[in-house]
């Protein structure tokens, strides 16, 4: 007899004797079928539980409930991390026959209350309560509003110890005797208890409890959070339901959403994942790269890739303006950017006085008047002014000598030829990439300061659904000019239908700005891979999380956290097909692999 009839309490007849074998039934005698495949290699059962192969199972069953069972009582059994198998066996009892059965109780209940009033005894609660609950409960079955139930609940626990096993029954019990639901291991009955416990609907413990239909909905085992809906990109996969999460970023408050991960967990490969994704549904990309992990991307969806460096031919003049909306005046735009222009200097000159802030607002207004571009003109057309304009302003003013050394760099030295040039770039793409990994460390922030600067004027321009991706966003965190820039952005981006997506693996550095907490308070989805210990608790602080999750994510794999949308958040997993991968991998040794099938194609 194999296992699986064994513990299915199924027995084989008697095998008939056999005079001659032929060998098709040789072969068939060591055929294996399914059953035996699934089986596990031992089983030994105790009173207490049941070892199968090298899994210890234990099972339980429910043997008191409170007088009101609240809703989702059961959700923190069902998300609970472990592995375990649910059975509830529902059995519907005939409503007359109930009813029949009450009539004789509240007979019995009454008479008990008359008894206790004729010997003056004084009032008993519970059985005041109890005639109560009766009546209430035959009113509702008389009107069919309500019907009774036997209800079976079990529970089977697994674990690899006996150690562990008796933690993990120490868990659920603290769980549910919180909630006044009582269980108790099937003691001599564990085998019976297992089989009930299997798919295949047999309840061999009959241990019942008698339930009406408004307490027994509250035992629906489907009730664990999902963040499924009917529009919106795939992000993954709920690790605790195996749901899809599908989400669209454009249905919430905000736009916005920030990924905290350690070097190596999948924060890349994750963002790419959601811009290929994304493309798909009319939205507009536009990635600052530092490191150029998005070039190939670019070329595989058609896209544009700048690569800005000290000698790439690529420009961005910081002085150019955007085009004024139909509901923006001239001046406000002059404004705008000359504010922004003065922090700009305030990056590239290592800081300002008072007096030097002043100096140099002053001579950004007269530079953009040299070219006619006033708060009272219209300069749709005007030629914007370059940064040796500025210099020349600045060199005529009184105080001013300090700022024009300090700007020499920028306009005849070693530096020149980054920002003192026209803009040549054309953003005019589904995907736009601007990447910064061959420019100088000294100069990224700058960098990184006059890309996103061109990026808002152009955002501004035309209203049109974009995702701006800022990838290695601890750069900008750095300095107070563009942090602040940055949670502008965020705050601002709405307005414009502009989605800012904000990626960092050094969470320290960001939260420690005092614009790092209000980026991530601004952004409505948030991503959180695997973690390092040592960063673990200022997520933990930062974002509430449990012990259980603090856990979850320093036990996670690559591609693997927790997904927050609005006020829910789910366990993650990020999946991709064959064909996504292959275009948005980050792994080194994939990425030569995909090199050389390529020049092996190209030289066939």
């Amino acid at each position: 007899m194999s296992f699986i009839d064994s513990i299915l309490g199924k027995k084989k007849e008697e095998a008939p004797v056999i005079t001659s074998i032929l060998p098709q039934e040789i072969y068939e005698t060591g055929v294996l079928e399914l059953k035996d495949v699934i089986a596990p290699s031992a089983l030994k059962v105790s009173p207490r539980e049941l070892n199968l192969g090298d899994k210890i199972a234990r099972t339980f069953f429910v043997i008191s409930y409170p007088r009101f069972l609240t809703e989702s009582w059961f959700a923190p059994i069902i998300n609970l991390d472990r592995i375990f198998d649910i059975s509830i066996f529902i059995h519907p009892l005939d409503t007359a026959q109930v009813l029949r059965s009450f009539q004789k109780k509240v007979a019995e209940v009454q008479s008990q209350i008359g008894m206790r009033e004729e010997k003056g005894l004084v009032r008993d609660p519970v059985l005041d309560t109890a005639y109560q609950d009766l009546e209430q409960l035959r009113d509702q079955l008389q009107q069919a509003q309500e019907k009774i139930f036997e209800v079976g609940l079990y529970l089977t626990l697994y674990a690899a110890t006996v150690e562990e096993l008796d933690k993990v029954e120490s868990e659920v019990k603290s769980i549910l005797e919180a909630k006044l639901v009582y269980i108790k291991p099937a003691l001599f009955q564990q085998e019976q208890g297992f089989r009930s416990v299997l798919p295949i609907g047999n309840d061999e413990l009959e241990v019942h409890s008698k339930l009406n239909s408004s307490p027994l909905s509250s035992i629906f085992p489907f009730i664990s959070f999902d963040l499924t809906s009917d529009k919106g990109i795939l992000y993954g996969v709920n690790r605790h339901n195996s749901s899809l999460i599908l989400f669209d970023r454009f249905s919430l408050e905000n736009y916005n959403s920030v990924t905290f991960a350690k070097a190596g967990s999948g924060k890349s490969y994750t963002t790419k994942l959601e811009i290929l994704r994304s493309l798909m549904f009319d939205t507009d990309v536009i990635v600052i790269d530092p490191e150029r992990e998005y070039e190939y991307l670019a070329e595989a969806t058609g896209g544009r890739y700048f690569n800005i460096s000290l000698t790439s031919e690529h420009h961005i003049n910081p002085f150019d303006l955007p085009k004024p909306r139909e509901d923006e005046s001239p001046a406000d735009v002059l404004r705008s950017n000359i504010i922004n222009l003065v922090g700009l200097f305030r990056l590239m000159l290592g800081g300002l006085t008072s007096e030097e802030d002043a100096l140099v607002d002053k001579a950004i207004t007269e530079t953009y008047a040299l070219k006619d571009i006033t708060a009272d003109a219209d300069f749709t057309n005007a030629e914007p002014p370059l940064l040796s304009d500025f210099q020349l302003v600045l060199s005529g003013m009184t105080g001013g000598e300090s700022l024009v050394q300090r700007l020499e760099k920028y306009t005849k030295g070693t530096w020149a030829g980054f920002i003192n040039k026209p803009s040549n770039v054309d953003i005019n793409k589904k995907f736009v990439t601007f990447s910064l990994r061959d420019m100088e460390d000294e100069l990224k922030p700058v960098a990184m300061y006059i890309v996103m600067h061109y990026i808002w004027n152009a955002i501004r321009e035309k209203l049109k659904k974009r995702l701006l991706v800022i990838d290695e966003a601890w750069w900008m965190m750095k300095s107070e000019d563009t942090a602040s820039f940055l949670l502008s952005l965020a705050k601002r981006g709405r307005k414009y239908f502009l989605g800012l997506a904000t990626i960092t693996q050094d969470v320290e550095d960001f939260l420690k700005s005092p614009y790092g907490t209000p980026i991530i308070t601004n952004s409505s989805i948030q991503i959180l891979l695997k973690q390092s210990p040592s960063s673990i608790d200022m997520i933990q602080h930062t974002f509430n999380l449990t012990d259980e999750e603090k856990y979850l994510l320093l036990e996670s794999d690559v591609g693997e956290g927790i997904f927050f949308a609005g006020l829910k958040h789910v366990a993650i997993k990020i999946i991709s097909s064959y064909t996504e991968d292959q275009i948005i991998t980050s792994d080194p040794s994939q990425v030569l692999a995909i090199k050389a099938a390529k020049q092996a194609r190209e030289e066939i």
